[in-house]
């Protein structure tokens, strides 16, 4: 991507800011309302702020994950995929996991319409 951050950019940093911070309303607030948002801690699907809203409630009942971006790459069909480092802790602060993974993200309007969560080994 470009030297200078293009306003996509800003808005996937502001949404895992907003996620890192438990900011729920902000970083819905980024998402169409029709959103489609992977339950990567328990698999599957949810679609729209209040599901999106509840399976992340839930998650960090259970866990605490954090993630980084690390760098960002346009894809030729106009969605982003990013490079994360995330850390999932267990209530108790034991890491879990420390890994990187890749979220890729479709974009509608200015806000995340899908977010799809790659395998290991993606990085180009």
């Amino acid at each position: 991507m470009p030297d200078q951050p293009a306003p996509e950019i800003e808005l996937l940093r502001a949404a895992y800011a907003a996620f890192n911070a438990r900011d729920i309303d902000t970083a819905l607030a980024l998402m169409t309302p029709d959103v489609a948002w992977p339950k990567a801690f328990k698999g599957g699907f949810v679609r729209g702020p209040e599901e999106v809203r509840a399976y992340w409630t839930e998650q960090w009942s259970e866990i605490n994950p954090h993630v980084e971006p690390v760098s960002f790459y346009l894809e030729e069909d106009g969605r982003i995929l990013v490079d994360v480092h995330q850390v999932v802790r267990d209530k108790a602060y034991a890491v879990l996991a420390d890994e990187r993974v890749g979220h890729r993200f479709t974009l509608e309007h200015g806000l995340i319409k899908v977010m799809e969560v790659t395998l290991v080994g993606w990085v180009k």
